[in-house]
């Protein structure tokens, strides 16, 4: 049976914090070029310099007509990417109206990266940690589906090299944007 996965199921397991991120506040981002979306690198200790930047962190994204792996949808906070990319897509000018870069992360490939940022029309940047370069050194949330180690997700709020704010654990992933540009704001 395949779904849509840009639609969320009814039912969905609501993820806990469970302190997995309470040591990210005040850290530096590591310096790593990160393949992007429509080509080149990004760094984001470097992209942050006299800037705010909001790196929402995220499992894996879909794709329609692919069954997810087994179990997702029973994973608390896994499923619900594209509904969160989609969301930060919807409100990029708010966003930008704030002086703030948006940018996704997640362990995919670049290539996975990219065809969800064309699929689903983004106007910013899909970021690729797929040797977990960055997520390493902040210990960034993790957990294991289908044998592949995934991000747990959550929205980091950057400014000058260092993580100013963390919001975690992230659901529903639909309001992610709305709950970034709130914490933005406060």
């Amino acid at each position: 049976m395949t779904h849509d996965p840009a639609v969320l199921p009814p039912g969905l397991p609501v993820p806990e914090d469970d302190g997995a991120a309470a040591h990210l506040p005040g850290l530096p981002v590591p310096s790593v070029a990160l393949p992007a979306t429509g080509g080149g690198t990004v760094d984001l200790a470097e992209r942050s310099r006299g800037r705010r930047v909001v790196l929402f962190a995220y499992p894996r994204t879909g794709r329609p007509g692919q069954d997810p792996l087994p179990g997702w949808d029973d994973i608390p906070g896994a499923r619900g990417c594209t509904p969160e990319a989609c969301s930060f897509r919807d409100l990029a000018p708010e966003f930008a109206e704030r002086g703030a870069e948006v940018y996704g992360l997640s362990t995919q490939s670049a290539a996975d990266q990219q065809e969800a940022a064309t699929r689903l029309r983004l106007p910013y940047a899909l970021l690729s940690d797929a040797g977990s370069a960055f997520a390493i050194p902040l210990r960034l949330p993790t957990f294991t589906a289908g044998g592949l180690r995934l991000l747990r997700r959550l929205t980091l709020l950057v400014h000058d090299g260092t993580i100013q704010r963390v919001l975690y654990p992230v659901f529903p992933p639909d309001r992610a944007a709305a709950d970034a540009l709130r914490a933005l704001d406060s």
